[in-house]
């Protein structure tokens, strides 16, 4: 009879286990599809901004090294992004992935700033629809990057909480990293009205 209660016991515990791997297992594939969204919204972004550099390119002559400085931040934030895109949860990639958003955002904002000494450039119809998708997308970002939190908060709170901290640790579990802006002039939203 003993023996009966010890393996329903260590079946009961089995059984536990699981439903604590697998609660786990979920929370953090939530935190991957939420960055999915985000990688889907930066990318959009990657692509404009080729396309607004070309556009300015005729009109900002002198301002040559502000194009190329534009697409380098864009080129190391993908570069980034690819990186995070296969960790989402790890710290170091979403640490590094804010940081390259964060420089071609003051990137842009530079190039915005200079864009405004060109009234040529301002009325190109281009220019402005370029400028209407790169905010559009801007606040897709900005939506993202709240869901991928949320999700985050989700799952580092199950994974830290008894009992499942148990089996998160012993089963490799690590905390995913929370999408934050260290940069104050990061913080402020970037502008791209030309009007």
């Amino acid at each position: 009879m003993s023996s009966w209660i010890v393996i329903a016991l260590v079946v009961a515990l089995l059984a536990w286990a699981v439903l604590i791997y697998n609660g786990l297992v979920a929370l953090r594939n939530r935190v991957k599809n939420a960055f999915s969204q985000i990688d889907v919204q930066l990318q959009r972004r990657y692509d404009l901004i080729p396309n607004l550099v070309e556009t300015a390119k005729a009109y900002m002559r002198h301002e040559r090294e502000t194009l190329e400085a534009v697409i380098a931040a864009r080129n190391q934030a993908r570069a980034a992004a690819e990186r995070a895109e296969g960790a989402p949860t790890d710290a170091a990639a979403m640490r590094q992935l804010a940081g390259a958003e964060a420089a071609l955002g003051g990137m842009l904002t530079r190039f915005f700033a200079l864009a405004e000494a060109y009234p040529e450039l301002k009325a190109n119809q281009n220019m402005m629809q370029l400028q209407e998708e790169l905010a559009s997308t801007e606040n897709r970002i900005a939506f993202a990057r709240q869901a991928y939190n949320d999700a985050v908060t989700a799952y580092n709170i199950r994974r830290e909480q008894l009992p499942d901290v148990l089996i998160a640790n012993t089963v490799g579990f690590a905390a995913a990293e929370q999408w934050v802006l260290e940069n104050a002039d990061a913080r402020q939203a970037l502008k791209v009205d030309f009007g």
